[in-house]
Formats: structure tokens, C-alpha cells, sequence
């Protein structure tokens, strides 16, 4: 019998040190001589990501501590390893360099540089024999937009590098044709995102391996290519969305494009990290496809996209590839979490990476719903209700819910158990994830909802979401929080400096002053320094816009207590916004916490970390909102 007791209070089999140790996961995964191999993210190790292969009975590192496959291309990463010619060539994160498994052990390929991390390869991948083409990125000045970015081979027995070629500002990895006569990759300039418009590029390759001219083939200002590949010696496929939506399209050098199947559904998605995958050819004309996250067959006979059933709703693009007559990849779905599946097309799912043992009577059971604005605009929402067999709320009482904001503001959020969420919900506290107007995996126009529109749409879609939630009953419109980071941690704060919808909120490695948050004034990367441009508004023109809806400039009308978490390392949205923030906290009577952690980046890795982070967010809502918290430690708050 259910023990009645505040939602809360409710004590849970699930502990941040277990939502810690999910917290790395697969990703990057690939198929090596017949061999399934990946990185993984290991929070028990410092955060070190390791590269592993699949054997009978379990799994094996490929490379040994303390080597970490790991890269700051574009600072969030891109594809780190391959193999050339038999052999491991992948990125360390320490130093950035690209190394060689050999038979006297790791061996450096590329030159130690004259400043630490200054030299950066990534979406590294074979190219013509003894090479591995990648991408490289090179520091020339001391702002962190000083950067230029090339194409090179990288000779695998230690010969040196030349470059390949130099079309944009931002490049993806060449692929050499069938044939070897011709290599495709894709770039894109400032104000650009790869999300916006992206060009799909051809050069012919010499008999030494030497580029020349490049033409343009696909893509445009407006249209964006996410992925590409051969698939003949005359013909390419890439996915791209000159229709609004990105489908797999047949672009021949002769200049012909055809779409091998419309439909108004999303078929890739927005290109964070170089190198992710959304097709792969499964022989005989078709082609495995994530469609809106979920595997699909795409069959060009007759232009059609056919989902294969099974239990797993959300397929990571770092993680898909075909192995003989099935799928293999990273995915997962509303009652597993993410693992290293291989899924026949009949839908028959193999663990190759052992699922753990979850209480799955504590797991909350995910709910797709829409809601609809004041204005008339749907917005996706996936809710997570309280959920734990061991107890009850009193009669009459209702749940206090957090609005869970996800990064990008290009992700989307998918129907699939996580931990961390159910760490919450397991002991009473709702979870909304909303897909915001700007959220990906719903076509370019609703991705186009939050164009100059930052601060403004996310904010208004997530508070309706709550609102209607409210008035349905299944929340406490008292005890609303949200939380979110990166752009989700912008959102959250925004909300709560110009709305009076929440009670409290977590705010994690946030951007909070959206003029510094550019290339102008300095304060982020090169990869999302006009960024803003198509968020907010190009400056100097629309500069007044980023004062209003900067959060710093808003911290006299915060609704309530917040919670502040940052990783010192970050390079995207560095420290330094949230220590301005938090200092003129200090004095106003509000409750607020601030916690610093070193040795991460944008986003947490580290177990310890993610343990500290979760217990005092748990803390910080009981604190708020009226309710005990058993088994984790206070979290002290300044006013």
C-alpha cells in the first residue's frame, strides 16, 4: 500500500550517483571490419572518453587510460576517431593533437603546437591510402574568433600534413568519390549556422592527391546540407531542406538534384558536431533514415519512408551506421535508456552493451502532447508525471513541476526515458520538456518561429505550457520552476527576469549578457559569434534589443530564488557571464546559490559534478517550494 506523503518528500531507488553513471553514454559510433566501435563518455573517469569496441560477452578499450577521445572542433566537437589503412588514428582532448595507434604504441601525427590546444583537428575520417583527412582549426590572435580553418590529409605513418583546401570559414570533412577522382564537403560562412544555409562543394583530386578548383553544387544561403556521402563515382546524396524540411536528395556533377522522397518530415537535423550521421545505404537502392528521431527505411523505388517498429524513439545522430542486413547505433526510448542497439529492419532489437537493472516501476512514463499559444502556435511538449509505486500525494494536493528548457536553441527534446529527469519525478516533481518555437525536428518554419525572436517566443511558448498545465490540473501553479542549460539556461533566465510564471528556477552554464555573448565584444567562440545575428538581430542596428532581453540587464525584476551552476573551463558560454549575474544578486533579499565547478566545460562530465549538481538542485526546490528532502545536503543560500 502507498504511503501518503507531499510530492517532494517521496524517497527514490534512483540516486544522483546512478543518474551520474548514465551520465557519459555512447556516441560516435562506427563499423570496423565487420567490428562495432564507439566512444564513451566515462563520468567515473574524470570525464575521459574512452574508445571501445564490441566482443563476445561485453565490450573492450581499443586505447587505454589516460587517453581521451575528445576534440574542440567548433569547441563542441566533431567526429574524433577513424581508422586509415588498419589503423586507429583519433584526437586526444589534453593537448588537441591527432595520434596513431602503432605497434610500438601511441604515436603522435601531428606537430606539438606552440600554444597548448592553439592546433585543433576534428570529423576526422579515411581518405586516399595512408591518410586521414580531417578538419583543422588554427588559433592566429588572441580572441577566441582569431581562428582559421583548412581541409588536410594526415599522413598515418607519421609523414606530416598538407592541406586539401580552404572554401569557408566552417568545413565539414571531405569524402573521396568511388573512384577517387572527385571529393565533396560542405562549408558555411558568418552569419551563417549550418542550420541556415550551408554549400555543398566538389573538387576534382589528382593523381597525387592534390584538390583543384571547388564548384558549388547544392545548398545556398537558405538551404541547408547536414550530411553528405557517394553514391556513385556521378552522383552524391545529401540530405538538405530546400523545401523546408531536410529528405535525402540524389545531386548529380552534372548539376541534376532529385528529392528520393518527400515528405514534410525532418530526416537530419542541426550539425553541432562534425561528422554526425542521419542515413547510411542499406543496399539495393535503400537507405536507413532517422526520421524525427526514429529509424526509418527509405526506399527511392517508390519514394517512401517506413518506420520500423520497434521500442526505441530516439536515435543519436554520433551513433548510426549499417552492419550486414541491419542498423547499429546509439538510441533509446521511453522505458530505456540510450545503448549500443543493433536493430534488424524487423524491428528485433539486440543489446550489444548490457542494459542496467532500473526500477522501472519509479521510471515516469513519457507523454507527447501539444499545446496551443494565445497567438494559435502549437509547441510540442514530452511530460514526464510523478511516478513512484511506494507513494501518494494527499487528497487534493498537486505536483510542483519544473519546465525543462533543452540547449541549441536548435535541439529537441524526445519522448526517451533520462535519468536525470526521473530523478525528480521518482520523488514527486513533474517535468515538462517543451520543443519551443526554434526547436528542431518540426521543419525550417518552425524553426523559423524564433528568428530575431530569442528571449521572446521560447519564453512565451514555455510559459503557456505551464500555464496550461496549471489549469489542467496536473501541476501547482505555485511551485513552478525551470530549469535548462546553455541556450536553455538564456531561456530560463530570461524567464524568470521578465515573467512572474515561476517560483524558481536552475540555471545552468547560461549565456546572460547577449552583447558580450558575440564576436564583437569577445566573450564566446568563434562557431556561434553571429549567432545572434539571426536570434536576436544584426548589430549595431538592433543593439538596443540585446539590452532588453539580456538577463543581466533584467536582474531587478527576477521572480524569485535561482541556481546557478558553471563549469570554469567553459569556452562557449564562459564563467564570466554568470559571475556578473550573481554579483549583483548579492544584497537584493533574494535567495540564490552559485556553484563553480572546475575541470569542466559546457556541460558537466565529471561524476562528481554531476552528483553535487543534482542533489543541490534537488535541495534548492525544497528549499523553495515547502518540502522536505531526505538523504542529500543542504544547499546553503545567499540573499
Amino acid at each position: 500500500m502507498s504511503r501518503i506523503s507531499p510530492y517532494g518528500t517521496w524517497s527514490s531507488p534512483i540516486t544522483a550517483a546512478e543518474v551520474a553513471a548514465a551520465g557519459g553514454g555512447p556516441q560516435w559510433l562506427d563499423v570496423v571490419s565487420g567490428e562495432v566501435w564507439w566512444a564513451e563518455g566515462r563520468p567515473g573517469e574524470q570525464g575521459r572518453v574512452a574508445l571501445v569496441r564490441a566482443v563476445p560477452g561485453g565490450t573492450e578499450d581499443v586505447l587505454p587510460a589516460p587517453w581521451n577521445v575528445r576534440n574542440r572542433l567548433h569547441e563542441y566537437g566533431g567526429r574524433p576517431w577513424a581508422v586509415a589503412d588498419g589503423v586507429v588514428v583519433f584526437t586526444h582532448w589534453a593537448d588537441q593533437r591527432v595520434y596513431a595507434q602503432s605497434e610500438i604504441g601511441v604515436v603522435p601525427l601531428t606537430p606539438s603546437p606552440a600554444q597548448p590546444q592553439s592546433v585543433r583537428y576534428g570529423d576526422l575520417r579515411a581518405g586516399r591510402p595512408g591518410e586521414v583527412w580531417a578538419v583543422r582549426e588554427r588559433s592566429t590572435g588572441p580572441r577566441p574568433t582569431d581562428i582559421e580553418r583548412e581541409l588536410v590529409a594526415i599522413a598515418v605513418d607519421g609523414g606530416g600534413e598538407r592541406v586539401l583546401a580552404a572554401s569557408h570559414r566552417f568545413l565539414t570533412v571531405p569524402k573521396l568519390s568511388p573512384d577517387g577522382r572527385h571529393a565533396a564537403w560542405f562549408g558555411w560562412d558568418h552569419p551563417r549556422m549550418p542550420w541556415d544555409g550551408t554549400e555543398l562543394c566538389v573538387a576534382p583530386v589528382d593523381g597525387a592527391g592534390a584538390f583543384g578548383p571547388h564548384r558549388v553544387v547544392a545548398g545556398g544561403v537558405d538551404v541547408s546540407v547536414c550530411q553528405v556521402e557517394w553514391e556513385t563515382p556521378e552522383a552524391l546524396l545529401a540530405l538538405a531542406d530546400p523545401d523546408g524540411w531536410w529528405n535525402l536528395h540524389r545531386i548529380g556533377l552534372d548539376g541534376s538534384v532529385v528529392n528520393l522522397a518527400p515528405v514534410d518530415q525532418e530526416l537530419g537535423g542541426p550539425l553541432w558536431k562534425a561528422g554526425s550521421r542521419w542515413f547510411a545505404p542499406l543496399g539495393g537502392g535503400r537507405h536507413a533514415v532517422l526520421a524525427g528521431g526514429r529509424l526509418a527505411v527509405l526506399d527511392p523505388a517508390d519514394g517512401s519512408v517506413t518506420p520500423v517498429d520497434g521500442e526505441l524513439t530516439a536515435w543519436s545522430s554520433t551513433g548510426f551506421a549499417v552492419l550486414d542486413d541491419a542498423v547499429v547505433g546509439v538510441a533509446g526510448g521511453p522505458a530505456r535508456e540510450s545503448a549500443v542497439v543493433r536493430v534488424a529492419l524487423d524491428g528485433t532489437v539486440t543489446d550489444l552493451t548490457p542494459q542496467p537493472e532500473l526500477p522501472s516501476a519509479f521510471l515516469p512514463v513519457p507523454q507527447e502532447r501539444v499545446f496551443t499559444t494565445a497567438g494559435g502556435e502549437t509547441v510540442p511538449v514530452v511530460l514526464y508525471p510523478p511516478r513512484n509505486p511506494d507513494f501518494a500525494a494527499p487528497d487534493g494536493e498537486r505536483p510542483p513541476l519544473l519546465v525543462h528548457v533543452h540547449g541549441g536553441p536548435t535541439g529537441q527534446h524526445f519522448a526517451e526515458l533520462d535519468l536525470e529527469i526521473a530523478y525528480f519525478t521518482s520523488r514527486g516533481i513533474g517535468v515538462a520538456a517543451v520543443n519551443y518555437g526554434g526547436s528542431t525536428g518540426f521543419g525550417r518554419a518552425y524553426r523559423e518561429r524564433l528568428r530575431e525572436q530569442w528571449g521572446v517566443v521560447d519564453v512565451a511558448d514555455c510559459v503557456a505550457v505551464a500555464e496550461a498545465l496549471v489549469a489542467a490540473g496536473l501541476a501547482d501553479g505555485d511551485r513552478l520552476g525551470i530549469r535548462g542549460g546553455s541556450a536553455g539556461g538564456f531561456t530560463a533566465a530570461a524567464s524568470l527576469t521578465t515573467t512572474k510564471t515561476y517560483r524558481a528556477g536552475t540555471v545552468m552554464y547560461p549565456v546572460l549578457d547577449l552583447a558580450g555573448w558575440t564576436g564583437t565584444e569577445g566573450e564566446t567562440h568563434d562557431f556561434e559569434s553571429r549567432y545572434l545575428d539571426g536570434l536576436v538581430g544584426p548589430l549595431p542596428e538592433t543593439r538596443p534589443r540585446y539590452l532588453e532581453r539580456s538577463p543581466l540587464a533584467n536582474v531587478g525584476g527576477l521572480a524569485g530564488p535561482v541556481l546557478f551552476q558553471q563549469g570554469l573551463e567553459d569556452r562557449i558560454c564562459p564563467p564570466e557571464q554568470a559571475d556578473r549575474f550573481v554579483a549583483k544578486l548579492a544584497g537584493r533579499g533574494i535567495p540564490y546559490a552559485y556553484q563553480r565547478f572546475a575541470g569542466e566545460q559546457h556541460g558537466f562530465r565529471q561524476a562528481a559534478t554531476i552528483v553535487a549538481a543534482l542533489e543541490a538542485e534537488l535541495s534548492f526546490y525544497g528549499q523553495v517550494f515547502g518540502f522536505e528532502t531526505p538523504g542529500v545536503a543542504r544547499l546553503e543560500l545567499s540573499r
